[in-house]
């Protein structure tokens, strides 16, 4: 489990592909401090696991299957990504509860100074509208977010100068393709739903 809040803007070494899976280099000695094999690290948004690691750059095996559902295929050798560790017992969550489980990838559509601050507008993927409400949270490549606005499945974020220094998304232009992770609450509550009306017409 994660809470959204990126520790560490790594880059991207080097990328070996295969014909059932990639295999990522990220240089990230921050995250790499208490980092052993089999600990879990998000890459913009997308749980992976640490293979090995020298202290200064790890890696990471990507199946085919991940690939195709989150935007890890079009990263680039130099490319910057959002990092955070899997969450202590004892931290504070101070962003929400995150799985590191992409939900799809979103497309920006807008981006720049609009109402006293940083805007982004995203088109969210199919399937995934229903569970973003205003004022919500929403996970945005790794990114814990509160949602200003969703309307006709596309949702507008604030992003203070904080966010736009320490992650990837004061680099995100109109285009660019974004992980998108709904509140996993959301999708429990939609699945009990049905069970709790069975029960109230009992």
């Amino acid at each position: 489990m994660f809470t959204g809040i990126v520790e560490e803007l790594g880059t991207v070494e080097g990328i070996d592909s295969s014909k059932d899976s990639t295999r990522l280099h990220i240089r990230a000695p921050l995250v790499l401090s208490d980092a052993a094999p089999g600990d879990s690290i998000t890459v913009n948004g997308c749980c992976l696991t640490v293979t090995d690691h020298d202290g200064q750059v790890w890696s990471a095996d990507v199946i085919r299957t991940t690939l195709a559902a989150t935007s890890l295929g079009s990263l680039a050798a130099g490319d910057r990504v959002n990092l955070e560790r899997s969450l202590r017992a004892d931290a504070r969550l101070g962003g929400h509860i995150v799985q590191g489980h992409v939900d799809g990838v979103g497309e920006v559509i807008a981006a720049g100074p609009g109402e006293g601050g940083h805007l982004i507008r995203i088109a969210l993927p199919d399937g995934v509208t229903r569970y973003v409400v205003d004022r919500g949270s929403i996970a945005v490549d790794g990114v814990s977010l509160t949602v200003v606005s969703v309307a006709d499945a596309v949702v507008t974020i604030g992003l203070i100068p904080e966010t736009l220094a320490r992650t990837t998304l004061g680099r995100r232009t109109v285009g660019s393709r974004v992980n998108i992770e709904v509140d996993v609450l959301a999708k429990y509550v939609e699945n009990l739903l049905p069970g709790l009306e069975a029960v109230a017409r009992r």
